[in-house]
């Protein structure tokens, strides 16, 4: 899998972007929330994901991982292709999204043109705990965002390395409230493995 591109941005249009990064051509789709963010930048980094179908292979593209985040949770959802993910959040900001799943806010979901009111409805049933217990988790340690992010990777390492997320999960909160959130990404890998 793609998990991002990074290089010189040689098309900008408010569906997708072609990026150049060695001598190869990417053409990303993207949001009307990352086309904002890109501005006019010639030297870009995108955070991607890959859909291969029968038929193509698409990149999907995103300013934040906040964003990719979401379009992940989205496709995840049976009824919510790609397309539909993308134009979600080209109508709303992933965090507004976020927010109107959490809030069961069906009017504001089907706002967004290829939502109706089942779909919707889908939405809130499959996302809504899974986004609010993701929240929770990001607000849960105090410091500020980069820490959380460390955490989330954390945690997801250690899951992939085979620990139970549970476990991980305590350890990785004991060793950042001992540690004051001074730590790097492989320092608390290391550390939560020799403890796990």
């Amino acid at each position: 899998m793609i998990a991002y591109i990074k290089g010189k941005l040689v098309q900008k249009d408010p569906t997708h972007v072609i990026i150049e990064s060695n001598g190869i051509g990417y053409q990303i789709q993207i949001s009307l929330n990352t086309y904002g963010e890109i501005k006019d930048r010639e030297d870009i980094c995108l955070q991607t994901v890959q859909i291969i179908r029968e038929d193509a292979h698409l990149l999907y593209g995103f300013g934040s991982m906040n964003e990719k985040f979401m379009f992940q949770q989205l496709v995840s959802v049976n009824g919510i292709g790609p397309g539909t993910a993308i134009m979600a959040l080209s109508a709303l900001p992933p965090e507004e999204l976020r927010s109107a799943i959490i809030a069961e806010s069906v009017t504001t979901l089907q706002a967004i043109k290829g939502i109706g009111a089942k779909t919707a409805q889908r939405l809130i049933l499959e996302l809504k705990d899974k986004l609010r217990k993701d929240q929770s988790e990001a607000t849960s340690i105090p410091g500020s965002a980069p820490h959380n992010s460390i955490r989330t990777e954390a945690l997801s390492a250690l899951v992939t390395l085979g620990i139970s997320r549970v476990a991980a999960e305590k350890t990785i909160d004991s060793i950042l409230k001992k540690s004051g959130n001074n730590l790097s990404l492989e320092d608390l890998v290391k550390i939560a493995l020799k403890n796990a």
